[in-house]
């Protein structure tokens, strides 16, 4: 179960490292930015297990889906573009919406592969993984809305 852990870490480490930085030298920190970054360095790590786990993720999917592999690559392209297009500033909020589309769309196949047993990262547990796949879901989801969509100050200073 390290997989959610390492997903927590890259997601959460950008801010934390800019609230560190900001509380040593009384500078203001752009949460949108950095929290941008943490959720598109997330992305990327989404787009590398497409490549190097492909066999896994195409076990994740129901046998009726046509052209598994395709579909892995292509899901994974998409991540990877999502990925980058939140280190950009002007695409940041987009990305991030995307990203929340993402999350809601492929957690079917999340579903099916632990109900199944079936797939990589933790699906082999059965059920009982969707018992912290869900909550990563959420978090992941919370995270893009509230830190990289929602309007708010994205800027303050921690004294």
């Amino acid at each position: 179960m390290v997989t959610p852990m390492i997903i927590l870490l890259i997601l959460s480490s950008p801010l934390a490292l800019a609230f560190f930085y900001a509380k040593f030298r009384n500078v203001p920190v752009d949460i949108n930015k950095y929290a941008s970054w943490g959720l598109g360095l997330a992305f990327i790590f989404f787009f590398i297990g497409h490549i190097v786990k492909t066999d896994g993720m195409v076990e994740m999917l129901p046998p009726w889906v046509p052209f598994k592999v395709t579909l892995i690559y292509l899901t994974g392209a998409i991540e990877l573009l999502v990925g980058i297009a939140l280190f950009i500033p002007k695409l940041q909020t987009i990305a991030a919406k995307f990203g929340i589309l993402i999350f809601v769309l492929f957690f079917p196949a999340n579903i099916y592969a632990a109900l199944n047993s079936v797939g990589l990262g933790g699906h082999q547990w059965g059920a009982i993984y969707l018992l912290i796949r869900a909550p990563l879901q959420i978090i992941l989801i919370a995270w893009a809305y509230f830190l990289c969509v929602k309007e708010h100050n994205k800027k303050i200073n921690k004294d």
